[in-house]
């Protein structure tokens, strides 16, 4: 098969592109990065260098084309996150409708459907082709970006030690936490991109008759339990997941100086799974697990933990 992977070689398209190339197919992988096309062709791929805002680059990508995976990469850049996502979704169904691929394979998330701006999956609805939509639970890699957090460094790290943990906890120089406006004992699902590029290619071989759901994990846990494993991998057994509310959350978001209506759509997700919704969703789909466990994870980021500044 023909196969379009986008996503350049990210954290799921990189092991994504691996596995159908090993099984004989024909992969180009999309990427905006020319310096990506050594390493895209070394894996036995075929580069295309273009960005997914261009329509007449994703059009000709397509052309002939089998099956297509598509995802949009987040932006923070993007001062209205729903605006941009729909952009690009819009763009994807131009370019699909005009190529008419058998089978697309769409990336979305387990709280899509519950936020307002940044569910894109209606968009696909005219497609005249096999869609299946995934919907991966919270990625391992999103405690990448909690690096400085856990690290507790500098004074902000101290004051939020004091605050969330005590004086004791201050003193003993155990600082370092998680916080969101999910977390404590909430229940979650956490997924590795490794069991979600191995869902995506096994959809990708399918061709269902309608279009059909796929919710991805890889373990379930409490909150507090996961920052219990990232936190012992560290050196950090102490370390634990505070709850904030989600005014507290959109205040700290804003003082990162995260655009506005990003930091509401990052809180209207964060409070989708705190509602245990997202949850319950995926308990009514009954996915199978993924293979990779949160300790195997942990320790691919103590790793980026201890090498980081």
């Amino acid at each position: 098969m023909k196969i379009i992977v986008t996503g350049s070689l990210g954290n799921i398209s990189k092991p994504l592109a691996a596995t159908l190339v090993a099984q004989g197919h024909e992969v180009t992988v999309v990427s905006s990065d020319q310096q990506k096309q050594v390493a895209i062709k070394a894996m036995g791929a075929t580069p295309a260098i273009g960005s997914i805002s261009d329509v007449r680059f994703l059009t000709d990508t397509f052309k002939d084309a089998d099956a297509v995976y598509a995802m949009i990469p987040l932006s923070f850049s993007e001062p209205d996150l729903g605006d941009y996502l729909h952009r690009m979704a819009q763009n994807y169904v131009q370019a699909l409708k005009q190529t008419s691929p058998r089978r697309v394979v769409l990336m979305s998330g387990w709280a899509a459907d519950l936020t307002s701006g940044e569910n894109v999956e209606h968009v696909f609805d005219d497609l005249k082709t096999s869609l299946t939509i995934m919907r991966p639970a919270s990625f391992y890699t999103n405690f990448y970006q909690s690096i400085d957090l856990i690290k507790g460094k500098g004074l902000i790290g101290k004051f939020l030690t004091l605050r969330y943990s005590g004086l004791w906890a201050l003193l003993t120089g155990k600082t370092g936490l998680l916080m969101g406006n999910y977390g404590g004992d909430d229940r979650t699902v956490f997924v590795s991109p490794k069991d979600i590029a191995d869902a995506v290619a096994e959809e990708l071989l399918l061709l269902p008759g309608k279009r059909t759901v796929r919710y991805v994990g890889s373990e379930e846990m409490t909150c507090n339990e996961a920052a219990k494993i990232i936190g012992t991998a560290v050196g950090k057994p102490w370390l634990k997941w505070v709850l904030l509310s989600d005014k507290a959350m959109l205040q700290g978001l804003k003082m990162a100086k995260v655009p506005e209506k990003l930091a509401a759509s990052l809180v209207e997700m964060q409070a989708a799974m705190h509602s245990g919704k997202t949850l319950e969703n995926f308990h009514r789909n009954q996915p199978r697990m993924g293979k990779v466990k949160l300790v195997d994870f942990a320790k691919e980021f103590a790793e980026a933990y201890h090498r980081s500044n």
